[in-house]
């Protein structure tokens, strides 16, 4: 008798567009990593830019300056995805964003030089955080995302099964189950088609443990 074929598992994929240096990207792409592991998704991870976001408003001169100066860590990550392959993305993030939200890093050539080297990416690839060589490709990729929610939001989005939402914005990071329920609860309500926002006053920091 031929042998019977098990099914496949349906394997069900997510898409996290983020900003390496906003913490609030850094918590919910740790959640993220939470639900993977309880609710079986898989995530492609891409690039978006809070520098092109705030390119032209008028912004606090801080802020502004916070937004000139982090140019350098998404032009490195799309630069490595073009010259060495979309599977650097995730793990140049992941280095980034321990050295920019644990180890408190604000010297961006600093944060890129490190992610760099425990990625195993040449050094050389730093050169790209002041060049506009790969803007296009950034722009793009920061496009494919930012349209699925809307101009009047930031980073993260997450796309799931042909819903996308910003956020959910997060301060602490949701582990295990309470992870899951989270991501169900999520994805039903922003899967509703005349769901638009729900929101109420942040009253504490981000914190990363």
């Amino acid at each position: 008798m031929p042998e019977k074929s098990t099914p496949e598992r349906t394997v069900n994929k997510a898409d996290f567009w983020f900003d390496p240096v906003c913490p609030f990207a850094w918590i919910t792409s740790r959640w993220i990593g939470e639900v993977e592991e309880v609710r079986g998704i898989q995530t492609e991870w891409h690039v978006m830019s809070l520098s092109v976001l705030n390119e032209g408003r008028d912004l606090p001169a801080d802020y502004r300056a916070m937004m000139d100066d982090s140019w350098g860590p998404v032009r490195v990550i799309i630069a490595a995805q073009e010259l060495h392959g979309a599977n650097y993305v995730k793990p140049l993030y992941d280095a980034m964003g321990e050295q920019i939200h644990h180890e408190g890093n604000k010297d961006r050539a600093s944060v890129i030089q490190k992610a760099l080297a425990e990625v195993g990416l040449p050094a050389d690839l730093a050169r790209f955080a002041g060049t506009d060589e790969y803007d296009a490709q950034l722009r793009s990729s920061h496009e494919a995302g930012i349209s699925l929610v809307g101009q009047d939001v930031g980073t993260p989005v997450v796309a799931f099964n042909g819903t996308a939402f910003f956020g959910p914005v997060l301060t602490r990071i949701p582990r295990g189950e309470e992870a899951g329920k989270i991501w169900d609860a999520t994805v039903t309500l922003a899967g509703y088609p005349h769901f638009f926002e729900l929101k109420r006053s942040r009253s504490e920091s981000p914190e990363f443990n």
